[in-house]
């Protein structure tokens, strides 16, 4: 894992413990969503720089509901008239353009709030799993939050082997 994201990782964390004592997000859940979502922004070659940028982008499948993918359409309005504008997935914790618009933070301070900044992205993902969560220390608690960020079952037991593996000292 790149020290970088570990580092976003774990500021997140404890931001989300200082902001939200309930919550108990453990740096290992946002570390295993990176993995499964990005690999920890190296995902096709991209690397994070030491601000935290990811380069390229990483971008997810346009969701237009084909492939068994959900079907959204992007509010923000960058598509061109009369074309429909499916969101795509963005950065290392891939957000949903909507999500990022309602949780995205400027977590490193650069007067930017990036889904391609790494630690923006595990800021705001820290803050979308606690508002939907609750205590991130009950399984039923972490459950409620994986949902939320993704609805797959293969998916939550993917980052949940992925945060036992790091919580266990594994794959970094």
């Amino acid at each position: 894992m790149p020290t970088t994201a570990l580092e976003a990782y774990a500021y997140a964390a404890r931001v989300a413990h200082v902001e939200n004592p309930d919550c108990q997000l453990a740096w290992t859940t946002l570390a295993g969503i990176g993995m499964v979502e990005s690999r920890n922004g190296t995902f096709r070659g991209a690397t994070i720089a030491p601000n935290g940028d990811v380069t390229p982008p990483i971008r997810g499948v346009r969701l237009d509901g084909s492939n068994g993918n959900m079907r959204i359409i992007d509010s923000g309005g960058g598509t061109p008239p009369g074309e429909p504008g499916f969101a795509q997935a963005m950065g290392p914790m891939q957000f949903i353009p909507e999500t990022w618009r309602l949780y995205g933070v400027d977590a490193n301070n650069d007067g930017i709030v990036s889904p391609d900044n790494v630690d923006d992205a595990a800021l705001s993902a820290a803050g979308y799993l606690c508002n939907r969560g609750g205590d991130l220390a009950t399984p039923k608690g972490w459950m409620k939050a994986l949902r939320a960020y993704n609805q797959s079952d293969p998916y939550a037991r993917s980052v949940r082997d992925w945060a036992t593996a790091y919580a266990a000292g594994h794959s970094l």
